[in-house]
Parts: C-alpha cells; structure tokens; sequence
C-alpha cells in the first residue's frame, strides 16, 4: 500500500513539474482575453424558419447565460444565402461551460424540440462552418458598435505558415487597428483562429454607417502614407496571401 502511495506522490510531482515547465514567467501578467465564436450558416430552406430559431429560442438560451450574440446576413446575398452568429465569450473557461449549459437547458430543448423536428426531414440549413478565436492584445475586449451602423466587413486573413500569421497579428497590435482607427475603419473585434476549417488565421469584424462611409474609409487607409510604410516593412513581408472580405448586414435581432 505505502508502495502505491509513493508511485503516486511521484507521478503528481512529475505532473506539476511537466505544468510548470511549459509555462512563461509572463503568464500570469498576461491579459484576459475574450474568445469569439463564429458560426456561417448557409441556408437550405426559408430563412425566416432559422430566424425565428435564432431570435426565440438560441440566443435568449445564450443570453441566460450572460451570453451576447450578433447576427449578420451577406449584404449582397449569394447564390446560397448565409447567416452570421458572433457568440463573446470572456474566455475559454466560459465557453466550455455554457456550451453545454445551453444544451442542458430544459426551457431550451422544450422551446427548440418544434424546429428540430421540422428540421430533421426538411433541413433549414446545409451546414455551418464553426471557428474559435482569442482576442488581439490590443483589443482584448470587443468594441460596441454604435446605433447608427447599418454595414458590417468580416475579414478572413489566412497565412502560409504559423509564424507569418504571428507577424500579421503583431502588425496589428503594433500599427495597423491604430491607423484603421485614424481613417473611420471602426472596430468590432480581432481574433486569432484557435480552432477551424483553415489554419493559421485571423478574424476581424468591422462596422460603418453605410457603403458610402466604408468606401471612403479605406480609400483613406490604402492611399495613407502610414500603411505605405507599414505594408513595406521586411517584418511584415507574406505574412497574409489568402484574403477574404465579406460585407455584411446586421439581422433585426442581432445584439451588436
């Protein structure tokens, strides 16, 4: 018995040890960092079924726990027509726990059990695409759109290797969010894709009064003598060479 007990003595202090050893002095100063959980549904049927699903029944699921949620659609819908869900979460910690609070919520499988019914032979969606991301250092909360916002830009920035998303991020936090913010680009977010379809890569998301204004504004950041200089820089050479742009509208239920 002692026997056994020494064993596992000596496995706990080899497992505190393998902790400790992967962990960086700046660990605990660094910042809390929200996690954004992006969700792209392309729609199979009547739009309006899923609407209804999203505004009644999973976001106030969410929102019970203390969950905000934006909801987009493409501003020029495609051929295949999208919805776009932004869960914030603090952090990791909270996503993994209300991931499966929300599932465990009697008032949400009683009030979700009609569509899922309906839904099971008549699809209402073909797929969604789900991806995690950790907030930039430089913004490690999201910012609040205001009122008057009635166009939003989701960009998708892929790397072709883990260090060149690591100075694509550090080009924002360094430089970049700072000149948006000069030019009338408003941020949302920014995130590091954690875990997604396509890796390494970043999210952001982008908010303006009309097309008008977001034209203007990144007429202003391409034709500024700052992005000249940045985008020149050694440090940032290839760093993002798959870029995707999506202009999106806000949902009448949406939270952002």
């Amino acid at each position: 018995m002692k026997h056994k007990v020494f064993i596992m003595l000596i496995l706990m202090l080899m497992s505190t040890f393998i902790f400790n050893g992967c962990k960086s002095e700046k660990d605990d100063d660094r910042p809390k960092k929200q996690i954004y959980e992006w969700r792209i549904y392309t729609l199979a049927g009547d739009g309006a079924i899923l609407d209804n699903f999203f505004k009644e029944t999973l976001i106030p699921a969410y929102n019970r726990c203390n969950i905000s949620v934006g909801a987009f659609t493409l501003y020029q819908p495609a051929d295949s027509e999208q919805r776009y869900l932004l869960f914030v979460y603090p952090d990791l910690k909270t996503y993994d726990q209300v991931r499966h609070t929300v599932w465990n919520d009697k008032v949400f499988q009683s009030a979700a059990s009609s569509f899922f019914e309906a839904t099971a032979p008549q699809p209402a969606y073909s797929e969604y695409e789900t991806y995690l991301c950790e907030a930039f250092d430089k913004m490690p909360e999201m910012k609040m759109p205001d009122k008057n916002r009635t166009l939003f830009e989701f960009r998708c920035y892929h790397s072709p290797n883990e260090d060149a998303n690591q100075r694509k991020i550090k080009m924002f936090n360094d430089e970049e969010i700072d000149l948006f913010n000069k030019v009338g680009i408003n941020s949302v977010c920014y995130g590091e894709i954690i875990s997604g379809a396509r890796m390494p890569a970043l999210i952001y998301l982008t908010w303006y009064k009309d097309e008008a204004t977001r034209n203007s504004a990144w007429d202003a950041f391409t034709n500024h003598p700052d992005w000249t200089l940045m985008k020149n820089k050694p440090e940032y050479k290839n760093t993002a060479t798959n870029n995707q742009s999506h202009l999106l509208t806000p949902m009448p239920y949406s939270q952002f």
